[in-house]
């Protein structure tokens, strides 16, 4: 009987040793989106009064949870009964990523900086307007943010799962929970840190003492700095992560890559490895974009 037991704990613990290999190499994998899920969420916050940032990161994160409570369970079910569904789905999502890069870049070089003013005026008469109902402008933020967390959530989940496939299902759905999770915490926890890096950084600056007023300067003209890095970090994630999902879907492509990088020093190899990704990343985002509006352009739009 105890010898039962000792091979029991050590099923487990080989379960459980299993499951956290397979975690870091999904949340790895997922990382390459988190850039863009920080830059994403911190801006969604931006025009809400101070007093209220950190309840709407709340409700946000909370409908984080609600999107993956959904998407876990739906992942699963594919991976039972169509997995073969798995690699288009992962393609859908990687075209989709370069989609969303192209955009943004299409969208910064055509018309950024007048739009981007147009809107910091639109929430400046926002905020100065009492006739304007504040709850029913944070209740469209939530709405906004939570629709745009769901996009980001699905491709984390599909991208988790084609690291697990061929998994027993308890492992699958193991490591799917921790991905959640993790990537939960992490990105929300982040940024509510962003979005009241401003507010730590006036405070500190009216402190007394020089040290501490310097921090708060650095905190104050670090903030925006960092949105901006966050911004561009995230766009060039959304290449480097889509472009590798559609290269490894495109066996020839995927072999031609791998063979190029090969037999090179180990910096020029990643280089290579991660540049082809990048490229074929931008060309797939600027394809889609221009199906994308043409589409639009027959619909009358």
């Amino acid at each position: 009987m105890a010898s039962s037991f000792f091979v029991l704990f050590d099923d487990i613990a080989t379960v459980l040793d299993d499951v956290a290999t397979m975690t870091k190499v999904a949340a790895k994998k997922t990382a390459g989106v988190l850039g863009d899920d920080l830059a994403l969420n911190a801006q969604q916050v931006t025009g809400v009064k101070a007093d209220r940032e950190l309840p709407v990161v709340w409700a946000v994160a909370k409908g984080s949870l609600l999107n993956k409570a959904i998407l876990v369970p739906a992942a699963l079910a594919i991976a039972a009964f169509a997995p073969w569904a798995i690699t288009p789905l992962l393609m859908v999502g990687g075209a989709f990523l370069c989609f969303e890069g192209f955009e943004k870049l299409a969208h910064k070089f055509l018309h950024g900086s007048d739009e981007d003013h147009a809107h910091r005026d639109e929430r400046a008469k926002a905020l100065a307007d009492p006739q304007v109902d504040m709850a029913a402008f944070e209740r469209d933020k939530v709405k906004g943010a939570i629709r745009t967390d769901f996009i980001l959530s699905a491709e984390i989940i599909v991208i988790a799962l084609g690291t697990v496939a061929g998994q027993p299902l308890q492992s699958q759905l193991a490591v799917l929970v921790a991905v959640s999770i993790a990537m939960t915490l992490g990105v929300y926890g982040l940024v509510a840190g962003i979005v009241k890096m401003d507010d730590a950084g006036l405070w500190l600056s009216r402190r007394a003492g020089a040290f501490t007023q310097a921090i708060g300067r650095f905190l104050l003209a670090a903030a925006p700095r960092l949105m901006k890095t966050l911004s561009v970090v995230g766009t060039a994630a959304m290449f480097l992560v889509g472009g590798g999902i559609l290269v490894h879907g495109i066996t020839p492509l995927h072999h031609a890559i791998t063979q190029l990088a090969e037999g090179k020093a180990w910096l020029l190899s990643v280089l290579l490895e991660n540049g082809a990704n990048a490229a074929v990343g931008v060309v797939a985002g600027a394809l889609v974009l221009a199906a994308v509006m043409a589409v639009q352009k027959l619909r009358g739009r």
